[in-house]
């Protein structure tokens, strides 16, 4: 065989290879849905990056040897943030800085006018145990999109465009490298915790009345029960303290604040803004973290943009043209 028919091969063969990959893709995305409806969503860290990695995997396939190399680099970058978020708990344990209970809670109340906001809505929408009004469902379907929409646009953005997909990560390593940081040194307890519930840390609380946890209502009043079980097992790895900021609060800002630039239409622009604000108010409803906490989230988002917007419009700027030197002006002047 040619050196030619050789040349030629290659191309053919990756060009078979890269005609499969839609069909991989589309399977994978109906085991994903089935798996949804079957055993419920996946949320555990673990079973986030191996669905993540798998995606990576089948998007790469057809792709020349060095898009594989950078899909393992950037596959590696995705694991070892997750890493680093897990490893936060073992050294906020370690570390042992005191849980923040009535600081929060009076920072709401201050900004409430003395009034607890999970409080005054559990009293005033939260319904008898076992019954579901409409706004739980929605209010359920908002906290646990967390969940769907950060990794689902980290693997999209990375399959559309890696040059925006680096632009994504570096924001969103910077969210996370600083709420991590905060959950080490300012462990904070949620309403629920603060209210007296159970918890692993055997903590007894009273600073706030009896609250309810019913995040799972919604999804359980419209059959997804395997949803709200696999939510359910994932608590018993999540971080309890890790509640300032919210990532819940953090991740639903992040995702309109990326994309807002390429929406021109301005009605389109603010009802975008509804998710984040839903989001903190299902949050602050279901007693998973107070209003402050999504407050300090949103700055934690606002200053991450503000700093990577700055670096990125500084290594854009083109080179400054260097001016002549006087002496070959001269010398131009004179012929």
């Amino acid at each position: 065989m040619s050196s030619g028919e050789v040349a030629l091969e290659q191309p053919v063969h990756r060009f078979a290879w890269a005609r499969l990959r839609p069909v991989l893709i589309g399977t994978y995305l109906v085991a994903y849905v089935g798996w949804f409806f079957a055993v419920g969503m996946i949320i555990d860290r673990i079973s986030v990056l191996i669905s993540i990695a798998v995606f990576l995997v089948i998007g790469s396939v057809g792709r020349p040897a060095s898009d594989w190399m950078r899909m393992l680099r950037d596959l590696a970058l995705i694991v070892a943030m997750w890493i680093a978020y897990d490893e936060s708990r073992g050294v906020a344990d370690r570390l042992g800085f005191p849980i923040q209970v009535e600081s929060v809670r009076n920072l709401d109340r201050w900004l409430f006018f003395g009034t607890d906001p999970t409080v005054w809505l559990q009293r005033n929408f939260l319904g008898p145990r076992g019954d579901v009004r409409w706004y739980d469902v929605g209010a359920s379907m908002v906290y646990y999109s967390h969940f769907i929409v950060i990794p689902v646009v980290t693997v999209v953005l990375w399959f559309v465009s890696r040059q925006q997909w680096v632009r994504f990560m570096r924001r969103f390593a910077t969210v996370l490298f600083v709420s991590c940081a905060m959950f080490v040194v300012v462990p904070t307890a949620p309403p629920w915790m603060a209210a007296g519930g159970e918890n692993r840390l055997g903590l007894e609380l009273d600073a706030l009345p009896p609250l309810r946890r019913p995040t799972g209502n919604g999804w359980r009043h419209i059959g997804l029960d395997g949803f709200v079980n696999s939510w359910d097992h994932g608590r018993d790895w999540a971080n309890e303290v890790a509640a300032m900021p919210s990532l819940h609060a953090a991740f639903a800002l992040f995702v309109v604040a990326f994309f807002l630039p390429w929406i021109t239409d301005r009605r389109i622009r603010i009802a975008l803004f509804l998710y984040p604000a839903v989001m903190a108010l299902s949050l602050t409803y279901f007693a998973e973290h107070y209003v402050v906490d999504a407050l300090v989230a949103w700055l934690v988002v606002g200053g991450a943009f503000w700093v990577w917007h700055r670096v990125e419009a500084r290594r854009e700027q083109p080179a400054p043209i260097p001016e002549p030197p006087a002496d070959r002006v001269e010398v131009g002047a004179r012929v």
